[in-house]
């Protein structure tokens, strides 16, 4: 059932947005020319830049979906970030000195000195679409959860939080995104301090953090490192290492989300330390927030947990016909919590090679006794819908030999639409949802009104670092680039505060009519690998292929990027791996394009 909050929550979070808001407003406040405004003056320390970078990556969906992603397959999702250090030495070393050289607002100006406008607006038309995918995603996930858990509306939430992001992005720019930054990764690191801690409290006092290790290491959950080459495992060292590197390379690298914070640094040194900071600090940070999924793990072996972390999923299967068998699948599991908590507290005592492999097989029978749920969910929104289903399943029968008539497809798109409505009742993916209903049921007063704000804190660095991004490219290298005639710094502002205001509201949009995928934080990185890879290979061929020109690197582009959609739509490789893949498709095909096509001057530099 939707949870309330008590008075002193909604004072806590309310006033801690607000704090946010209204600093990064005042602070920015009468910014005038583009660098101000673009660059944020060229202002920024190391560490301010470090926090912000950090804070852009860190949406909502990182703590909600990490922690719920450690909950059920443990703490070897951190592979995922290996490859980070690496490719923030590379940026330091080729990508930095090239911008500050170039003095650039954007990564893609380089790219019209290097080859032509058409390759510039190419990448930066590409960085479009998937950012302005992923801004709308990082303001759905904390809206679709938060709508669920406290029945707010989800198109009101939606809009609440593009909103205060808008406020102080139009506002301020670069400069506001940054400013606030440091104030959200505050929040963030608090709340996710004092979350642990708590956490640990709740545990048995006969149970120590060692202990509590040991038992989350005897179910897999602390198993960290994968050195297989399955190509099946998502998360290996070697996706990471290999995958990751190129991942994080394009996203820090020519992503204008990232290379905005950068730019606005002092000086080439402050920015090159403050990637560096981020590279310390990301993989810790990240096992931080995944230790925290296993803890909440193991707080579950000696508390009772649900099935289903959706209550109006539960609601919805215990009324149906199916409600019987779901209380039985309870039943289930009560005496399966009775055995682990017998079990846990044995282990922590006598860490019992038997026990071990007992509480790893308890684990694997929840498991499947949390999938069976699952089953029964899906088929309780069925029945809901069966009777009208059959009915419009028979009338497409009827027509389906003629597949062009009118009535055909308006039936058809009806019983597509009627099957969407069902799944949108009663999600069955319950992972993302962990950690916030954890918060509500066990967290004390104040501290759920904390964590909540470091929920939509998150989601609001990310946003506004996006959209900030998404503005900057269409005002620098869209709109500016296409003018005719040049009309002043006054107007340039304008038009970016215009273009800010603009895809706020697309993000809005996009969140209104998003849906979940099996983890959001997997559809964030899913969305980036399917362009970032071509991106990257674009601009390794800008600086280390001199002799390829702008029509063999353009064209290869639209190639790269029609073979890694088809790629990942045929499901040829685990979604890290289209990194590399677009990369190396990319450069193999410009080179072979330089020499089959007419030769033709280009501008080098």
């Amino acid at each position: 059932m939707p949870q309330t909050l008590d008075w002193i929550d909604w004072a806590v979070l309310i006033a801690t947005l607000a704090t946010i808001v209204g600093y990064g407003t005042w602070k920015t406040r009468g910014q005038k020319n583009a660098q101000d405004y673009i660059k944020g003056g060229n202002s920024s320390k190391w560490w301010t830049i470090g926090l912000s970078v950090m804070a852009t990556q860190a949406s909502a969906i990182t703590f909600l979906s990490t922690t719920g992603q450690a909950f059920s397959d443990g703490m070897g999702f951190v592979q995922f970030y290996f490859g980070l250090p690496i490719a923030m030495v590379i940026i330091c070393l080729v990508f930095i000195p090239l911008y500050h050289r170039l003095k650039v607002y954007t990564a893609y100006e380089f790219l019209e000195n290097r080859f032509d406008l058409k390759t510039r607006s190419l990448t930066a038309i590409l960085f479009l679409i998937q950012r302005g995918l992923a801004a709308g995603i990082t303001i759905f996930a904390p809206a679709i959860i938060l709508s669920v858990v406290l029945g707010w509306n989800i198109v009101t939430l939606n809009i609440v939080i593009g909103v205060l992001v808008i406020i102080y992005t139009v506002s301020g720019g670069t400069k506001a995104v940054t400013v606030t930054q440091k104030q959200q990764m505050f929040v963030i690191f608090a709340g996710m301090l004092a979350a642990l801690f708590i956490i640990i409290n709740l545990i048995p006092e006969e149970v120590s953090f060692i202990d509590a290790i040991d038992i989350a290491g005897a179910t897999g959950k602390m198993q960290v490192l994968d050195f297989s080459f399955d190509l099946e495992n998502r998360y290996t060292v070697w996706t990471g290492l290999i995958g990751g590197t190129f991942l994080m390379l394009s996203y820090f690298g020519t992503d204008q989300s990232q290379v905005q914070r950068y730019l606005s640094g002092k000086s080439m040194k402050e920015m090159q330390m403050g990637l560096l900071f981020n590279g310390l600090l990301k993989v810790p940070m990240q096992f931080f927030i995944l230790l925290v999924g296993v803890m909440v793990f193991v707080f579950y072996q000696f508390n009772p947990s649900p099935l289903n972390f959706i209550d109006a999923s539960t609601q919805t299967v215990l009324a149906s016909e199916y409600g019987d068998n779901y209380r039985a699948l309870q039943d289930k599991q009560n005496a399966l919590f009775s055995k682990k908590q017998t079990l846990s507290l044995e282990y922590s005592k006598n860490e019992n090679p038997t026990t071990k492999q007992q509480l790893f097989a308890l684990d694997s029978i929840e498991k499947t006794y949390r999938l069976e749920s699952k089953f029964l969910i899906k088929k309780a929104v069925d029945s809901e819908y069966s009777s009208e289903y059959y009915r419009l399943q028979k009338e497409v029968e009827s027509l389906k030999s003629n597949s062009k008539n009118p009535a055909y497809l308006e039936k058809s798109a009806a019983l597509t639409a009627l099957y969407k409505d069902a799944a949108k009742d009663t999600q069955t993916n319950d992972r993302d949802y962990m950690f916030i209903r954890f918060i509500l049921n066990n967290l004390p007063t104040g501290l759920i009104g904390l964590l909540l704000a470091v929920i939509l804190s998150a989601a609001m660095s990310s946003t506004a670092s996006e959209i900030n991004a998404l503005a900057t490219i269409t005002s620098i290298d869209l709109y500016g680039r296409n003018l005719k005639e040049d009309k002043g710094e006054d107007h340039m502002v304008k038009m970016t505060k215009w273009f800010t205001f603009g895809w706020g509201i697309v993000a809005i949009i996009i969140a209104c009519f998003a849906d979940l995928a099996e983890n959001l934080i997997q559809l964030v990185n899913i969305i980036g690998s399917i362009f970032y890879g071509n991106v990257l290979g674009i601009f390794l061929l800008a600086f280390f292929f001199k002799y390829i020109k702008g029509n063999a690197v353009f064209i290869g582009a639209l190639i790269t990027q029609a073979i890694v959609v088809i790629g990942w739509w045929y499901d040829w490789m685990p979604y890290l791996w289209l990194n590399l893949f677009g990369c190396v498709v990319v450069i193999c095909i410009a080179n072979l394009l330089q020499f089959t096509l007419p030769k033709k001057s280009q501008v080098d530099y």
